[in-house]
């Protein structure tokens, strides 16, 4: 969703969110969800367990298209009839994988951001 919007940010179009745009997310960063599955590899603490990996913070997807485009003019709502096994409102709780791990998010979803912009810039989004 996040490159989604910045590639449409970049490309001048509007940012479209299905429905009102209030579910939440928490939106964890690439680097910190691939030292998470690597870090939990090399801790046997975690054999057999369910350990969560997030930001412990989530964020409306009206927030979120704000953030990324900075103009509610850009952003356009989509009539959507939610299926009832969407999802509302997904928050995650690291605090396990803390306690078993040591590991937590290093990457606010504001740098996340600046990074996947920097990234799609750089023309890695091209195909």
């Amino acid at each position: 969703m996040i490159a989604i919007f910045i590639k449409k940010k970049l490309d001048g179009e509007n940012l479209n969110i299905y429905g009102d745009g209030t579910q939440t997310r928490d939106l964890l960063y690439v680097e910190d969800c691939a030292r998470f599955v690597v870090d939990a590899g090399f801790h046997d603490a975690v054999n057999g367990e369910i350990v969560n990996a997030g930001l412990g913070k989530d964020i409306t997807i009206n927030d979120l298209a704000y953030q990324i485009v900075g103009d509610k003019q850009r952003i356009k709502h989509v009539e959507h009839i939610h299926p009832q096994s969407e999802i509302q409102k997904l928050l995650c709780n690291y605090k396990k994988a803390s306690n078993l791990m040591n590991w937590q998010p290093e990457i606010s979803l504001e740098e996340g951001i600046k990074r996947t912009e920097s990234w799609i810039k750089e023309g890695h989004l091209d195909g």
